[in-house]
């Protein structure tokens, strides 16, 4: 009775996948907010349907091969769609879909981070009533996100986002698989569907998941124009900026499964690997994502000569996602995000949210004071100062960062985990900083 019920999520993300698979195959005249509902909830199922059989493929293929692989099938959807709009934006220049490319990518990164990351914090916080400690090994990703971040502020000062910056996005995601790949990695543990396939016999659990994984894939990428079309098309018809949709909607669809898995994690007490899974959702998406953008974008116009288009607005967007990044980077330098550091956060991002819409009626009138420009670089401004000032607070916390670089040996590794583990002197509790949740799992990406 305990398994049939795990399978109702499953049948239940397959069951959101028909209404879209149909809508491919038939091809019937909808609206395009119908058609943006139907693709979407097909996309998010399979999303869901995606990151249950990577959990699952993690029993039969190494770490490294995980890392590479698993990771970058994990972050389908939000390629798909970004991608899409970036092949539309090298086919027509002169169109919008540049600036929907850059649109989707600043607005799924600043989500991880000003939503995910501080939702995660407060709800392990309101469970276990303590901050989230990481394990030293995440020193790996935070650093590795932070040279991301200093490198992406070059694109707005430059004014471009060229080939060979995405080739310096993509060879620092390479670098840390490298170091990543080659970390001691514990038996992954698996949770509702991915647990059920898990317990298959091996061939039957290799053939399950290889189907999970060419079905979902499929739903995706047959999905991701009439989706990212018809949330274009929406925004026309009410009226809406569709800017905004295209920045803010769209990533929802890609995001939520990782999102639930985590806030899932940390209603369990497992907030470390809750936030972890999230730190490396953004340092792919703020590598793979931003530098394949280039790259697309170069083979889809015919040559590599000319960047893609932006204006000074997306070159803002950049610069803002990138202060937001760098002030989380900022947060984790001691390896724990407590809970003003997550209200910090979200309270950030939720004023950059709601400040264009709130100002809109005083940038008719005095744009050079409220007008969208102006919120950008003010929150970017506080944004950076607020980094600045938490670094400045931590030097022995950055310093400590070079342990990224490291590969600890298995012995090295145990060894950590049971002085981590060891009380006080006194004997009677635990220090605050080694009170981690010790969860058996790989590094997933996503």
């Amino acid at each position: 009775m305990k398994d049939t019920k795990r399978f109702v999520p499953m049948f239940l993300a397959l069951l959101l996948t028909v209404p879209g698979f149909l809508l491919r195959l038939a091809h019937p005249e909808v609206g395009p907010p119908l058609g943006a509902l139907i693709t979407g909830a097909a996309i998010l199922g399979a999303s869901f349907l995606l990151l249950w059989a990577c959990d699952a493929a993690q029993k039969d293929v190494s770490q490294a091969l995980a890392l590479a692989v698993v990771a970058l099938i994990a972050v389908l959807p939000e390629y798909a769609v970004d991608m899409y709009f970036t092949w539309q934006a090298g086919q027509h220049p002169e169109s919008s879909y540049a600036h929907y490319a850059i649109a989707n990518m600043t607005g799924a990164n600043r989500l991880l981070i000003g939503l995910g990351w501080s939702v995660i914090a407060l709800i392990f916080w309101l469970r276990a009533r303590r901050d989230i400690q990481l394990e030293r090994d995440r020193s790996t990703e935070i650093l590795f996100l932070g040279m991301a971040t200093l490198y992406a502020f070059l694109i707005p000062i430059k004014g471009s986002l060229a080939w060979y910056d995405g080739l310096v996005f993509i060879g620092i995601y390479g670098w840390y698989l490298r170091i990543a790949g080659r970390r001691p990695c514990e038996e992954c543990e698996l949770h509702g569907p991915a647990e059920l396939l898990g317990r298959l016999p091996g061939t039957r659990r290799r053939l399950a998941t290889a189907l999970m994984f060419l079905f979902s894939a499929g739903v995706i990428l047959s999905n991701a124009e009439p989706f990212s079309e018809s949330l274009v098309a929406t925004g026309k018809v009410f009226g809406i900026n569709e800017f905004l949709l295209v920045q803010w909607l769209a990533p929802i669809a890609s995001e939520a499964p990782e999102f639930v898995v985590a806030v899932m994690f940390a209603l369990r007490g497992h907030g470390a690997t809750a936030l972890g899974s999230l730190i490396s959702a953004k340092l792919n998406q703020w590598t793979l994502l931003v530098g394949m953008i280039p790259g697309v974008y170069g083979i889809s116009s015919g040559s590599f000569k000319t960047p893609i288009p932006m204006g000074d607005f997306q070159m803002g967007e950049i610069l803002l996602t990138a202060a937001q990044s760098l002030l989380a980077v900022a947060l984790l330098v001691r390896m724990r995000l407590d809970l003003k550091g997550a209200l910090l956060l979200f309270g950030l991002f939720a004023g950059q949210f709601l400040a264009p819409g709130i100002l809109e009626p005083l940038s008719r009138h005095w744009p050079v004071i409220a007008g969208p420009e102006k919120v950008q670089a003010t929150f970017s401004v506080l944004y950076l100062l607020l980094a600045v000032f938490f670094l400045l607070r931590s030097p022995a916390g950055v310093m400590a960062l070079r342990e990224g670089l490291r590969v600890q040996d298995p012995g090295e590794s145990q060894a950590r985990k049971i002085l981590d583990a060891l009380p006080h002197a006194s004997g009677t509790q635990l220090a605050p900083e080694r009170a981690v949740e010790r969860v058996p799992s790989c590094p997933r990406q996503s």
